[in-house]
């Protein structure tokens, strides 16, 4: 190799060793949570979409800590139902946007745009992201399933 290429080469092997060091630093948490908190489902019991069929604010009182996220309830019936099979109760994609996940992105979600497909939980980012959503769940569902967890990478 010429003498005068090895210091470019060198700089870019360098380069190249701490971008592969870096990726997973700024990879995405497996739950998507607040930039300013840590609340999966932006503090809304995940087990009340299928307790009381609808979006119900958590309570403080009813913490548990799970992948990395804090998950309220909105009692401890439902506290203890989650602790005793969260991937039952917790969202699809670690509560991303289901749509943007089937496009091959992440995009946080709405607790109020919501639907719970075969007794799984998904969220969309907004009500209006959720009638694209809709016009082909299980597509969409089948392209999120491919795309989920390699999107957190991205």
């Amino acid at each position: 190799m010429n003498s005068r290429f090895l210091p470019l080469t060198i700089l870019l092997v360098l380069g190249l060793v701490a971008q592969a060091s870096l990726a997973p630093v700024f990879a995405k948490d497996p739950v998507s949570t607040g930039i300013l908190s840590n609340l999966a489902v932006s503090g809304h019991d995940p087990v009340a979409y299928f307790t009381q069929g609808k979006p119900v604010e958590g309570n403080s009182d009813h913490e548990y800590e799970w992948n990395g996220a804090t998950w309220r309830f909105s009692s401890a019936e439902n506290l203890n139902a989650f602790k005793s099979d969260p991937q039952a109760f917790a969202p699809q994609y670690g509560g991303y946007c289901a749509w943007a996940v089937s496009q091959g992105y992440t995009a946080p979600s709405d607790p109020q745009a919501w639907r719970i497909v075969d007794d799984k939980l998904y969220l969309n980012y907004s009500k209006k992201v959720q009638q694209n959503w809709v016009r082909d769940i299980p597509g969409n569902i089948a392209e999120a399933d491919k795309n989920w967890p390699k999107v957190l990478d991205k």
